[in-house]
């Protein structure tokens, strides 16, 4: 099978949920911010935002929001992790980026989702493992969330899409043999 740099980068990317407390460097992390923006989005517009957040008091105070948030939930897994002391959605990386974009465009959380791809590889590029991370993206329309989010940057008439914890994986972290699923490739000739 042929390979490249890029198809191996692709190949061996994984989600980290472990990280050390090794904090990423400010070049490394505008260089991951810059792969965001080289992403493809509809019609060259670029609504999008991230906000990088690097302090881990700031981090900790936005896990206990979207953990308040969840106990409000009339979903029973939601409520749970709300109510989990130990809970931690951006599993306790350095780093966390939220990725937000103007909710105009019916393509605007694609966009983010190419966005947040190409940060993704690019941090698996420099040896920095990431993560997707849901949670906000379901919890910033909650009033006390939305508030917090914006006193981190994310512009008010943004709804959050996505975030990508950012860190490095502790040692001798395993790592899931990945597989392609029968079935979900079609060629037409």
């Amino acid at each position: 099978m042929k390979t490249n740099e890029i198809l191996e980068n692709i190949r061996t990317r994984h989600s980290i949920r472990s990280y050390n407390e090794k904090q990423v460097s400010k070049e490394d992390l505008q260089m991951i911010l810059e792969a965001g923006t080289y992403a493809p989005n509809g019609m060259g517009l670029r609504t999008w935002h991230f906000s990088a957040i690097q302090n881990a008091q700031k981090l900790e105070e936005l896990n206990e929001q979207i953990k308040r948030a969840f106990t409000k939930s009339n979903n029973s897994f939601e409520k749970e992790r709300g109510h989990d002391q130990s809970y931690c959605c951006y599993y306790h990386a350095p780093t966390l980026i939220i990725v937000s974009n103007e909710p105009t465009y019916w393509w605007s959380g694609m966009d983010c989702a190419c966005a947040i791809e190409n940060m993704y590889l690019a941090a698996h590029s420099l040896g920095i493992g990431a993560c997707w991370i849901n949670q906000l993206g379901i919890t910033s329309n909650d009033p006390e969330v939305r508030k917090f989010i914006s006193s981190l940057g994310v512009p008010d008439n943004h709804r959050v899409y996505g975030c990508l914890a950012l860190g490095y994986a502790k040692e001798n972290l395993p790592l899931k043999e990945k597989k392609i699923k029968e079935g979900i490739i079609n060629i037409v000739e």
